[in-house]
């Protein structure tokens, strides 16, 4: 029998984009998405607050987020916003994964369609969470691949009677609101009355008013805009304000900052039921991303592959 080298029984396979948009679904995401936000919160996963090293002769930023629980594992991430005028995501990463009893590297994956996808899903466990009663207007701020996927998200723990997206551009919002079956409206008119508003943007300044949310709306805040950037103005950030990590967000959210918010509680928290929020109130979620999200979302992919191989082998 021929034995493998100890070169070759170390060298991780790499999962293509393609590949990883085989083996993960949002229906599976969603509900691990909750698992790892509770553990997190309960102290069962170990991870650093992400620290983003600007590269600042191309206006980019380079991270890279390790994480140690149910699996350990490692994701480096650049966030070039120029990449948008190229025709590029502005968004790009690789997931690596260690066997957690041995430290050996098990595989190296594309990691841009999981951080677009795990965002999401994310923001859909907290949605469920938290919503009171059946929402019927949906809310989008952006017209880039994280309004699609919160679209897409949000559709599988909600069944929504309207859809409305806002973009800078309106040609933009028009194509991308006929491609998702949604209206394209101006700010105001998207956010009245709606009782889910997701803000997915770059911009660096506040997009969405306190004074137009319904009371009893949950805002999923999910662009990254840099530590003095912002999508929500100052009366936004007096509601109820949730958060993934105390530390992690305090740290990078311009919103918060910005407005000298409190945060009442992490989102694992609220989950797990250890913090409640009353029925009725208005609530943001200041979402900035996990290590832990994308590495649960990464051993997801990886549990898939491997059990395609294994089915295919007992064929």
């Amino acid at each position: 029998m021929e034995t493998m080298s100890s070169e070759q029984s170390v060298t991780p396979p790499f999962l293509s984009a393609a590949m990883v948009g085989q083996y993960l679904t949002m229906g599976q995401l969603i509900p691990a998405m909750e698992r790892t936000l509770v553990a997190y919160s309960e102290g069962r996963i170990k991870q650093p607050d992400r620290q983003m090293i600007p590269v600042t002769e191309h206006g980019g930023f380079f991270g890279a987020m390790p994480a140690v629980g149910e699996a350990v594992g490692l994701k480096m991430v650049t966030f070039y916003p120029r990449n948008a005028d190229r025709g590029l995501p502005t968004h790009l990463a690789v997931i690596q994964l260690f066997d957690p009893e041995t430290g050996e590297p098990l595989v190296i994956m594309d990691g841009r369609l999981i951080t677009e996808m795990r965002t999401a899903a994310v923001s859909a466990a907290v949605v469920k969470t938290l919503i009171n009663g059946r929402p019927r207007v949906l809310s989008v701020f952006g017209t880039g691949v994280q309004a699609r996927a919160h679209i897409e998200a949000m559709t599988q723990v909600c069944t929504f009677d309207e859809i409305r997206v806002w973009g800078r551009s309106t040609e933009k919002a028009a194509t991308f609101a006929q491609e998702v079956g949604a209206r394209a409206l101006s700010a105001e008119q998207a956010a009245l009355d709606a009782d889910v508003i997701v803000t997915a943007t770059a911009s660096k300044t506040p997009i969405l008013r306190g004074a137009w949310l319904k009371k009893g709306a949950v805002v999923a805040a999910v662009g990254w805009n840099s530590v003095d950037g912002r999508e929500l103005d100052d009366e936004a950030m007096t509601n109820v304000v949730v958060v993934e990590s105390r530390s992690g967000t305090a740290a990078e959210s311009g919103n918060i900052r910005g407005a000298g918010a409190a945060i009442f509680a992490e989102v694992g928290e609220v989950i797990a039921g250890s913090k409640m929020i009353e029925p009725g109130n208005t609530v943001v979620f200041d979402s900035v991303g996990m290590a832990c999200e994308d590495v649960a979302a990464g051993k997801l992919v990886w549990d898939a592959f491997n059990a395609s191989i294994g089915s295919h082998r007992g064929a």
